[in-house]
């Protein structure tokens, strides 16, 4: 995939991803077990940033480009990249928190929307049509399909249960990096884009608003936010494309009852 700069992964890079992916999926349980009305999201971000060094890793958003925090925190109406801060959460809320862990040099990268307290009926809908995006995102990958066939099984499935995909963030090559080539959008048409072959490893983590796609930055320059301040939710997985189909390399349940 030169033509592309698409760095496939060998076996020992895979595996070095993979031991990554381990760290950032015990670190989204400790975070799940963690959350709860009344915390804020800064302590989020201390869990898990201790976690991550006492792990003997690194948190690849401290610093990352300016970004403050060890980890992204959005709550509600935040799209993505929300800053750890002093915003307490509230019983019914929803939170992403998008955990990207360096171990022994290797990347891995996955987030989850969690529930806090009892969620309404508008949070449950949106949660679960995100969740599903992601399961028919994965689904699309194995050798000779295309990217664009992962953003259309996505984009077909939100619009149909009436929600809107994000266009402006996209999914990404990861492993030896933080961000490399290919992006993934979440929306497309059939047989469009680069052609998935074995070894390319990349994130696909379609963000979901309840209302219109549309969104606007604060003025942090980080926090993205629905313009229309409805309910947005997300769910990412690190996925590996093998010979015969794809494995996550950060896997969790996404079969569970919502």
């Amino acid at each position: 995939m030169e033509r592309y700069k698409i760095h496939l992964k060998g076996r020992s890079e895979i595996q070095g991803i993979k031991k990554a992916g381990k760290l950032v999926i015990d670190t989204l349980n400790l975070v799940e077990s963690f959350i709860r009305p009344g915390i804020t999201t800064d302590d989020i971000n201390t869990l898990v940033h201790d976690f991550t060094i006492k792990n003997g890793a690194k948190p690849a958003p401290l610093n990352y480009k300016g970004f403050p925090k060890s980890v992204c925190v959005s709550v509600n109406e935040v799209i993505c990249h929300g800053i750890p801060g002093k915003r307490r959460l509230l019983d019914g809320d929803i939170v992403n928190v998008d955990v990207t862990s360096i171990l022994n040099g290797y990347f891995a990268d996955a987030n989850k929307t969690f529930f806090v307290g009892t969620p309404g009926k508008d949070a449950k809908r949106v949660v679960s049509v995100s969740r599903e995006c992601l399961k028919y995102g994965i689904e699309m990958v194995r050798p000779g399909n295309t990217i664009g066939d992962i953003g259309w099984a996505i984009q077909t499935y939100a619009e149909g249960e009436k929600c809107s995909v994000v266009r402006e963030f996209v999914g990404h090559g990861v492993g030896l990096d933080f961000h490399e080539p290919p992006q993934v959008p979440h929306y497309g048409k059939k047989r469009d884009g680069i052609t998935l072959v074995p070894g390319m490893v990349f994130t696909i983590e379609p963000m979901i608003n309840l209302g219109k796609k549309d969104m606007r930055i604060l003025s942090d320059e980080w926090t993205a936010i629905t313009a229309d301040n409805s309910l947005s939710a997300q769910f990412e997985q690190t996925v590996l494309v093998t010979e015969s189909g794809v494995e996550s390399l950060t896997p969790y349940d996404l079969n569970y009852p919502i």
